[in-house]
């Protein structure tokens, strides 16, 4: 019975087809063709989507093509590290663009304006020895070059404190010519050499009475001999006013004190600011300790410079006294003075401005045209920026009483 339902059954289903099939096609307007129908859907069965197989191929073909392009890319940028890394090849060096910081430009600029100002000193001076008697020694350093006609600053120790034999200066052109010495002063540390020479640069002079601590400060000097000529070293202004002693118990005062590096041969050569002007020829440097260099304010030397400038020579005024730091004095007699600071005469010479001015031995002179005076040294300063026939007032100390006394130098 079940047989004969289902093959009832079936030859209705396909009657149905047949009639579900003439009915699309008389309805149609488009050609005649032939549709495969599929079997219905239980209910409430959902429909499965098909994937189609180009899909599937489209899909690997695209991802095979994005694993070639990464590998050609990989292989384009890591090939040549890999044949240089085997001696294959040899890849130029890269070429690397730094922008500096505005205040690495400073040392630039200040170098660029400084150098051809900027000479180096050879001196030949006769020592004598007490094993060999007198015998010849080499020195180096530096100069500053100050006016076109061939006038250099330098340090008194580097010629020698002017007994020498020979001074040659090397130019920033490179060529190297004798030099005479007109001036040295030991207690300064300054000497004015020159030089004929042509297209001579003079350097800018600045104004050391203005400086600050913390300020840019740039040395230029010939460091450990002429192979290292013209070096630069860069810092701040760290001190002012600083004393170092020379021996024989003479002191050099009133220095600038930098952590601009500053070795033998930088003797003699300009300290500058950021503007690359002069504020200091470097003097010294305290071998026990680091970032520890001093240099002569330039203020001390422009008097003798505009002298030389003017009129091809200097002459030195002179008060005509021998004295001694108050300090000093009273160490050596233990004698205590009134005056805690001056200069005490100890002698003073006939036909000078002091015996014709009535300063006498025993006095303390304390002040010079109104700067104060406390050491010998000052005292040797203050007069340098005084010329012959020049006034000025003398402040001392006599018998616990101070006095102004107005001389002509």
């Amino acid at each position: 019975m079940d047989f004969y339902n289902n093959n009832y059954q079936n030859e209705k289903d396909g009657e149905n087809q047949e009639n579900n099939k003439a009915t699309w096609e008389d309805t149609s307007i488009y050609p005649k063709t032939e549709f495969r129908s599929e079997p219905p859907l239980p209910p409430n069965t959902p429909r499965q989507k098909k994937t189609s197989k180009l899909s599937y191929i489209a899909v690997a073909l695209l991802a095979a093509i994005f694993s070639s392009v990464i590998s050609l890319t990989a292989a384009y940028m890591y090939l040549p590290q890999l044949l240089q890394h085997r001696g294959m090849i040899t890849m130029p060096a890269p070429n690397i663009t730094i922008e500096p910081q505005q205040d690495l430009t400073v040392y630039t600029a200040v170098a660029e304006k400084a150098m051809p100002s900027v000479v180096g000193i050879t001196t030949v001076t006769l020592q004598r020895d007490v094993f060999f008697g007198t015998r010849r020694a080499s020195g180096l350093g530096t100069g500053v070059i100050v006016d076109e006609r061939g006038y250099i600053l330098t340090n008194s120790h580097v010629v020698g404190d002017g007994n020498v034999e020979e001074v040659m200066v090397l130019l920033h052109d490179g060529s190297s010519v004798k030099a005479e010495v007109l001036w040295n002063e030991r207690t300064l540390d300054l000497a004015v050499i020159k030089v004929e020479g042509t297209n001579l640069v003079p350097a800018e002079l600045g104004n050391s009475d203005d400086l600050r601590v913390g300020e840019v400060a740039v040395a230029i000097g010939n460091p450990l001999g002429l192979n290292f000529e013209r070096t630069l070293t860069q810092g701040v202004i760290s001190g002012l006013n600083r004393s170092i002693p020379l021996g024989q118990g003479e002191t050099i005062e009133d220095l600038i004190q930098t952590d601009a590096s500053i070795n033998p041969g930088n003797s003699g050569g300009p300290l500058l600011n950021a503007y690359g002007e002069v504020i200091g020829i470097n003097t010294a440097k305290i071998q026990t300790g680091e970032g520890l260099g001093f240099a002569i304010p330039i203020n001390t030397a422009k008097p003798i410079v505009d002298q030389f400038i003017e009129k091809g020579e200097f002459t030195r005024v002179l008060l005509g006294v021998r004295g001694i730091n108050v300090e000093s004095f009273e160490g050596f007699t233990g004698t205590r003075l009134k005056a805690e600071e001056g200069v005490y005469i100890v002698e003073v010479e006939a036909n000078s401005v002091a015996e014709a001015h009535d300063i006498r031995p025993g006095d303390v002179i304390v002040g010079v045209g109104g700067n104060s005076i406390e050491t010998m040294g000052q005292l040797i300063r203050e007069l340098y920026r005084y010329r012959p026939g020049d006034n000025t007032t003398i402040s001392i100390l006599r018998n616990e009483r101070e006095l102004q006394i107005e001389v002509v130098l």
